[in-house]
């Protein structure tokens, strides 16, 4: 087993502007664009080169999302995928990096492996293109083999918040998304609120704790990802996926909803991951006795980091190097509880309406056994955040931790709703994407009075009710699925 230091690789994300229009007031708020989808944590940290049948050489890529081993693929695969994208989307795409007909110098390959990253990155930003069959069958059948696992029908237990797990019957090949659909249906879940929960990948530790490692994307084989994991103790869970505690009003109209979040605030608040004050967890232990779940979440809305993304401990650079931290990512902000090196104790929170922009960057060395498809990284990742305490200076934060991409998804997932929020608020609102970093036309970074935020749109799957009368949500039908 050779152990390979990698150079540092970087994920930075930059932010959108906010801009009023002289128009009158549209009826509906804005729908997010298409291109208005930030970056995927798409990866190369490293490639090997192989030799083909015929003895000829060839560089096999090993593509990363979310820090995870996803698959492994040859540029002449992706070149055939970048012209099949052509041909049903046009020229409408990034640029894919040109092929060569002379021996590749070391600086050539490295920078091809950083053209195909950031085409990787780049390419799911149109939504059209993410969701699109030639797009996700294409991934699908890199992760099957990769793998060297068919297509076949099997068990998959995804977990609950409350410690049980649901069987459901699926194929090798189904995708996040379908799976998620699956578990609906068994549960009973509305079709409408389905976006408002995500399968992730749990680590199941001793003791009777949990980490949450990953949020799959939509167009991930969960069956084949928790059978390449390294991470032992993996299962698929199912937690719900947005981090504005007040938008649990919007799955009040259903009852398995209600279920799910019921069952997920009392796991947060038996882990202690929601820290409620002595009065609040006597009212809420009454509630909770008396079965009362409505009355239960509408008091743990009120619990100080209740909803939150609870990760592990990590370290820190503030604030003084050496710093041990437990952070809680939601409503808005990144709660920090710090243990300094003197043991002393510190709380802080940075709030997003002064965060300008953060970046990713892998750090890692490569534990590679020459005959394995999978490789070890050492999970050394980092997440530098840019910060201002309100008097116009910027300071750089680091936080080290293997949840790195996690907590950029939750990052991500926060400026989502606030813009959307923010939309629906102010219908004459445009966002503006500005280009990427070295080709905008100018630069330019705004901190916006009604506190938005330095990002673009995800695909707008929260929905928003336009009357205070009980909405009649539709079920899953088993012969859509």
């Amino acid at each position: 087993m050779q152990r390979q230091p990698l150079a540092p690789r970087s994920w930075v994300l930059h932010g959108v502007q906010e801009k009023r229009r002289n128009t009158s007031p549209s009826l509906t708020p804005p729908q997010p664009s298409p291109q208005s989808t930030m970056k995927m944590h798409f990866s190369i940290p490293v490639s090997q080169q192989r030799l083909d049948t015929l003895g000829g050489r060839y560089v096999l890529y090993s593509v990363y999302l979310e820090g995870f081993l996803f698959c492994k693929v040859r540029y002449s695969q992706l070149h055939r995928w970048n012209e099949q994208l052509k041909r049903v989307f046009g020229n409408n795409l990034p640029p894919f990096p040109p092929k060569y007909y002379l021996a590749m110098t070391t600086s050539m390959a490295d920078e091809r492996r950083d053209q195909l990253e950031q085409y990787l990155q780049n390419v799911p930003m149109d939504q059209n293109i993410l969701r699109s069959e030639v797009f996700i069958r294409f991934l699908k059948l890199l992760q099957q083999d990769t793998f060297k696992i068919t297509t076949k029908k099997v068990s998959l237990d995804v977990f609950l918040p409350d410690g049980r797990s649901i069987r459901i019957e699926i194929l090798t090949s189904d995708t996040a998304e379908r799976v998620l659909e699956i578990v609906s249906y068994k549960m009973g879940l509305s079709r409408e609120l389905i976006g408002y929960f995500s399968l992730f990948l749990i680590q199941f530790q001793s003791d009777n704790v949990l980490s949450v490692m990953k949020k799959m994307a939509e167009f991930e084989l969960p069956y084949v990802s928790l059978q390449s994991t390294e991470v032992e103790n993996c299962k698929v869970g199912l937690r719900k996926w947005y981090m504005d505690p007040s938008l649990d009003s919007m799955l009040m109209d259903c009852q398995t909803a209600i279920n799910l979040l019921y069952e997920q605030a009392v796991q947060e608040i038996e882990k202690k991951w929601a820290k409620p004050t002595e009065e609040q967890r006597q009212e809420l232990e009454a509630l909770r006795k008396a079965g009362n779940q409505t009355k239960f979440l509408e008091l743990a809305q009120k619990v100080q980091h209740y909803g939150y993304m609870q990760l592990d401990s990590c370290a820190c650079d503030y604030p003084e190097p050496g710093c041990v931290a437990t952070l809680a990512v939601g409503n808005n902000e990144i709660s920090c509880y710090f243990k300094l090196p003197s043991n002393q104790t510190q709380e802080v929170n940075f709030k997003m309406s002064r965060i300008k922009s953060w970046q990713v960057t892998f750090l890692g060395t490569l534990l590679e056994e020459e005959e394995s498809p999978q490789q070890t990284l050492n999970q050394n990742l980092e997440l530098r955040f840019q910060y201002s305490e309100g008097n116009n200076s910027w300071q750089w934060f680091t936080i080290y931790s293997k949840q790195a991409f996690l907590l950029s998804s939750c990052l991500k997932k926060m400026i989502t709703e606030k813009m959307m929020k923010l939309a629906a608020e102010n219908p004459e609102m445009q966002i503006e994407v500005p280009l990427e970093q070295g080709k905008r036309k100018k630069s330019y970074h705004q901190q916006s009075q009604t506190n938005s935020f330095d990002f673009p749109l995800r695909k707008g799957k929260i929905s928003f009710k336009s009357t205070e009368e009980d909405c009649v949500f539709e079920t899953i039908r088993e012969e859509d699925l």
